[in-house]
């Protein structure tokens, strides 16, 4: 059995402990990978496109690639590159990310565009990207062509972003639309490329890119309820972050589809930028308004969604560690 202490989400105890272990082992690799893959021969270009890196994050899309294997040929020599690949592509976008939303702080660590300026935290995402384009290329053109279309949907859901709905589209169906852009799309692609390198049964990697498509939603779901719900200390995030900026996630959504005269006041406060004392008293009304037993049921049904896909799968320990993360997904934000 490996050595490797499992760490974020595979130290959950519902996840088989020495699954956990090898694939925390092939995580230690992956991490290699990726610091060696971004160390360019300039200083400034490897410090800056390190910085997201040595940051931290969670490595969950690296994470599904190497449990989605395992419903084939976990050993698949594959698979560490490609984990790497759409953990850079993740990271390429969050440098872009950064740039368009004026970030200062990313993953507790000041944002590259704020430390470096626009201009090198673009070219700095395009470099990563690159990066991991190279890499890309070794594991072949259908690899290659699951990533450019992945990358195409990555591209479209910022731009619907940007813009934002159309006259006559719903905003929650718009807003649904770009987290499946966004973000569903990665995380589905992450497990479609482990199952697909571990030679799994072709039905199987349909089904486990489906469930991760879900599951990807309510992944981002998850995240966007934890803005509002949790409270400073409790997960590393600063709570009201989106409501302060005026935007708009899945309870507001909720809250504004109402017209109950006592809650007029909670709806004249989302949608704009906020000062302090505004997001406060936004926090406090949108945590006591129905709007967030909507938004969790929201959640819920999209877990569910991945968990059905995921029952449908043979009985073996990987699969009941993307169940554990279906359960996470939902409890965190809790």
């Amino acid at each position: 059995m490996s050595g490797a202490v499992p760490s974020g989400f595979l130290a959950l105890p519902s996840i088989d402990e020495a699954l956990a272990r090898e694939v925390q082992a092939a995580l230690d690799r992956v991490e290699e990978v990726l610091h060696e893959t971004v160390t360019a021969s300039d200083p400034l270009l490897t410090e800056a496109a390190s910085h997201l890196l040595s940051a931290g994050g969670k490595r969950f899309r690296a994470t599904l690639v190497l449990l989605a294997a395992y419903f084939g040929n976990p050993k698949a020599p594959e698979l560490v590159p490609a984990a790497a690949v759409v953990e850079l592509t993740h990271v390429a976008t969050l440098y872009h990310d950064d740039v368009m939303d004026e970030a200062t702080m990313r993953r507790g660590e000041v944002s590259a565009n704020q430390r470096w300026g626009n201009k090198i935290a673009i070219l700095v995402g395009d470099y990563v990207f690159a990066r991991a384009s190279e890499m890309l290329a070794d594991l072949g053109a259908d690899a290659v062509r699951l990533q450019a279309r992945t990358f195409g949907r990555l591209v479209q859901g910022q731009i619907l972003e940007t813009s934002g709905p159309a006259e006559g589209v719903d905003p929650l169906q718009h807003y649904l639309q770009v987290i499946a852009d966004k973000t569903a799309s990665l995380i589905a692609s992450s497990a479609q490329f482990g199952a697909t390198f571990g030679k799994a049964d072709p039905q199987i990697v349909e089904t486990i890119t489906r469930a991760c498509d879900a599951l990807g939603m309510a992944f981002q779901l998850s995240d966007d309820i934890l803005d509002v719900a949790s409270h400073p200390g409790e997960s590393g995030k600063t709570p009201g972050t989106d409501l302060h900026e005026g935007v708009l996630t899945l309870p507001m959504f909720h809250a504004l589809r109402g017209s109950e005269p006592e809650h007029a006041r909670l709806r004249s406060l989302l949608g704009r930028p906020l000062d302090d004392a505004e997001t406060a008293e936004a926090l406090e009304l949108l945590r006591a308004h129905p709007a967030m037993e909507m938004a969790y049921a929201d959640l819920r049904a999209w877990a569910d969604k991945a968990r059905a896909e995921l029952a449908t799968l043979p009985d073996v320990p990987a699969r009941r560690a993307f169940e554990a993360l279906c359960d996470y997904v939902v409890e965190r934000s809790g």
